[in-house]
Parts: structure tokens; sequence; C-alpha cells
């Protein structure tokens, strides 16, 4: 529908890494991260580094998988996604990219009322292999199939102290790529499962627990066609919006290269200033701020910061489209 993937790889993996992140208790939205993107200042530094720490492993582990001779998806890959990940954030103590050698379980104060507790440290390493091998070797059940059954076993190892759930829900991204199921990480997941976290663990728990395969995936297909049919509908709104508002500055009676230029640029940099914009259009502060101006008054840009000097523009529609669910 659009004359660059990227117009929807930016907004969807930006997504997909605030949602996933929010699973795990940050607090950082859309917005924040975006607006961190172009001014370098939040409200929320250490969530919004959270989120960017995801986009920056993704991208990794995509161009990794991509390159001739690369590491291939399995451990090695998962634990240097995960270095990524949880660098300079919470939980970096937490040996980053490192498989964990000693217990870890979930809830309770400790591994007698916990209400998981994951295989022990010697066991990690043989599971992961199992897994890798797994991943590699030709099965019969259909790829979506095999997403979903490689994320509940691998959330079910637990192979690092923390963040694993992040990795896991990155790794469904991953195999859908890697089996050519989806040619960009378009399917953001982590929506479907946030809008009932409660099944998602209870599902979870029902595999441990009595062995019930066949009612997570279930369960991990409706949240596939949620999510699927959510970003059909948001790459719809985003196609329609951006063509019509396009046409609308192609036509504006003072219509400048420049101007036409950050339109083209909104769909990967939503939120700008003038300095981010003379940066990235390589022009000088008035032709950026002209620019500017010209979409401010057709009602494109907003500005949000309420301030008169660093003032920030927001593309409101783009943004609202965005981040509607459901």
């Amino acid at each position: 529908m659009v004359p660059s993937i990227d117009w929807f790889l930016y907004g969807f993996v930006r997504k997909e890494a605030v949602t996933t992140s929010q699973i795990e208790g940050t607090q950082a939205t859309l917005r924040d991260v975006v607006e961190f993107e172009a001014t370098e200042q939040s409200e929320h530094p250490e969530d919004v580094e959270e989120v960017c720490n995801y986009v920056h492993a993704l991208s990794f582990a995509r161009e990794e998988l991509r390159k001739t001779n690369g590491m291939g998806l399995g451990v090695e890959l998962l634990c240097i996604t995960h270095r990524i990940l949880m660098t300079g954030v919470r939980g970096e103590g937490a040996l980053p990219g490192v498989v964990r050698d000693s217990q870890n379980w979930i809830g309770g104060d400790n591994p007698g009322n916990a209400i998981y507790v994951p295989p022990p440290p010697e066991d990690v390493r043989p599971l992961l292999d199992a897994l890798e091998q797994w991943i590699h070797h030709d099965d019969a059940l259909p790829p979506l199939f095999r997403a979903g059954l490689a994320h509940v076993q691998f959330e079910s190892i637990h192979p690092f102290l923390d963040g694993n759930g992040r990795i896991g829900r990155l790794l469904i991204a991953l195999l859908l790529e890697y089996w050519g199921v989806l040619e960009h990480p378009l399917l953001y997941i982590s929506l479907a499962i946030k809008q009932d976290q409660l099944e998602y663990y209870e599902r979870l728990s029902a595999v441990r627990q009595n062995g019930d395969w066949e009612g997570w995936t279930t369960y991990f297909l409706r949240c596939v066609r949620i999510a699927a049919e959510d970003g059909v509908r948001t790459a719809r709104g985003l196609h329609s919006l951006v063509s019509n508002d396009r046409q609308r500055v192609v036509g504006a009676q003072s219509a400048t290269i420049a101007a036409v230029r950050l339109m083209d640029a909104l769909p990967v940099q939503p939120i700008v200033t003038v300095a981010s914009v003379a940066e990235n259009l390589e022009v000088t502060a008035p032709t950026a701020r002209k620019a500017i101006e010209l979409l401010e008054s057709l009602g494109i840009l907003k500005e949000t910061s309420g301030k008169q000097r660093d003032r920030v523009y927001s593309y409101i529609a783009y943004m609202r489209l965005l981040t509607a669910a459901g």
C-alpha cells in the first residue's frame, strides 16, 4: 500500500516494544518513546530506555538472520539479543546475555511458595539446545502453531535471570520471519496478550501443570488473529491518512520542497523539532521552521510542548491511529 515498508515498520516495531515492556511493568508510552527519539528527553528515561533496547535488540537479531553467514536462530543469537535488551536498564545486574547457573522462580519469596519453578540450572542448556534443534528440524505442524509452542517452551525453561518474557515474545516475531510466514515483524502479538494478561499466564500454567497444549494453541491463535486484524486496520488507516495529508501539503499555495520532504519523513519521525528537521532534511533552521509552520497551519502538526523555545511538534492524527487498539 505504501512506497516504503519503513512507514509501518517504524510504528509497528515500537508499538510492540512499548506493549511487551508494559507487560513487564514499564510505564513508557509510544509517545514517550517517539518524543525521546526526537528530543533525547523524557519524563520516564529508564522505562524509555528499556523500550529502545527492545527496538535495538530486534533490529540486531533480524540483521543477523539476514546475513549469509550469520549466527542463525539459536541460543547464541538469543543470548546476544538478551544482552542488548538488558544493558543499562533494570535487571542489568542479572547477568545480561548469560544463561543462568542458579535457580530462579516466578512469584513467591522462594521456590517453596512460588507459582512456578523453572528447571534446575544444570538442565537449562540441554533444554535450550533441544529447542534450537526443534526450531531447525522439519515438522508437520504449521509454523504459527510451532511459534506458539516455541514461546511456551522458552518461557518454561526461563533461561535468564530477568527479561525472559520480552525475549520469549521477541522469539515469536523472529520465528515468523525466519520460517517465511511474514517478511517483516508487523504482527505485534503483545497487544493481544496485554488485553488479558491473566489468561496468558493461566494458559502457560495449564501447559506446565496439565499438558494443555491444545488450550494454549487455541488461545495463541486467537491472539494472532486479534493482532493481525488490528495490524491491517492500522495499516489501512495510516496509509489513507498520510496519502491525504501529503496531497494537502503538495496542493498548498505556499508549499515548498522542504515541506513536502518533511511530510514524507513524518511516518518514520512523527514527533519533530526544528533542530531534528534541519538535521534529517539537511536544511537550515529557518527552512525547517518554515516547513513546520506550513504543516502546522494545515493542522497536520501540532505544537505539544507549550514552550516558547525548543518547541515540539506532533503528527497528532498519526499517533492517535498508531496507538488505538481494537
